[in-house]
């Protein structure tokens, strides 16, 4: 990889793996916790503890997404290469930071409370702006001539930024999937295990585990692409 060009990038080097651990680290025991959660031999309160234990584990890669995001745009205005996009980093970093204050909102807020529908539903939106932005980056990065005046080929930059959107639209994918899964689980926790309970849990996991898998496998590309570079005059 080569010395960083100075301190800050350094750091932030750092922080960009560190969440990258973290994220697929934390979505590996999502889904073991997962996989105890849709046991019906398990009793009730044995599959309540492993959903508590699996929204936990879960917090690391939801809240790795969006820093993942930010960390990235800092990376490439630390470098000398980036510098004169600085102003840039300025509105995604701001952005991120809504990101994670929905993120924190849906996971500490109990119940039904009417901020909780409001962040969920802006939590969406923020989602498809990422989609939609990370996309378009990445694909005018991979196709255009000398990107953003950029001689250096960053055209690994645009796929690692097109990958990323991948990830975040798999995310919203496994939460459509998901949307039985609540009613499911609160019927088993009120009557018990019945058929109805046991095939929302159990398929709208089976639904959603795909695109868990999808998403891990383009973590390791990203990642791979980020020390890699293939394609990069440096």
């Amino acid at each position: 990889m080569g010395q960083p060009p100075n301190i800050l990038f350094g750091f932030l080097l750092v922080a960009h793996l560190l969440l990258l651990t973290f994220w697929l680290g934390g979505d590996l025991g999502t889904y073991y916790s997962s996989r105890q959660v849709v046991r019906s031999e398990l009793s009730v309160d044995a599959r309540r503890i492993a959903l508590k234990i699996m929204a936990f584990c879960d917090m690391g890669p939801r809240l790795c997404m969006p820093l993942f995001l930010a960390s990235g745009t800092l990376l490439i205005v630390a470098d000398p290469y980036g510098e004169k996009f600085k102003l840039f980093a300025i509105p995604v970093v701001a952005f991120t930071a809504l990101w994670v204050a929905l993120v924190l909102i849906e996971h500490n807020v109990a119940g039904d409370k009417p901020i909780k529908a409001l962040s969920l539903k802006l939590d969406y939106v923020v989602r498809i702006v990422v989609i939609v932005g990370t996309f378009a980056a990445g694909l005018y990065t991979m196709i255009v001539t000398e990107p953003f005046g950029v001689q250096t080929n960053p055209k690994w930059l645009g796929l690692k930024i097109f990958l990323y959107g991948g990830t975040v639209l798999c995310g919203v994918l496994i939460r459509l999937n998901l949307k039985p899964f609540g009613g499911g689980f609160k019927s088993l926790i009120i009557d018990g295990s019945s058929a109805a309970a046991e095939k929302a849990i159990g398929g709208s996991m089976a639904r959603a585990t795909p695109f868990v898998y999808v998403i891990w496998t383009l973590v390791i590309v990203i990642a791979w692409l980020g020390v890699a570079k293939p394609g990069a005059n440096l």
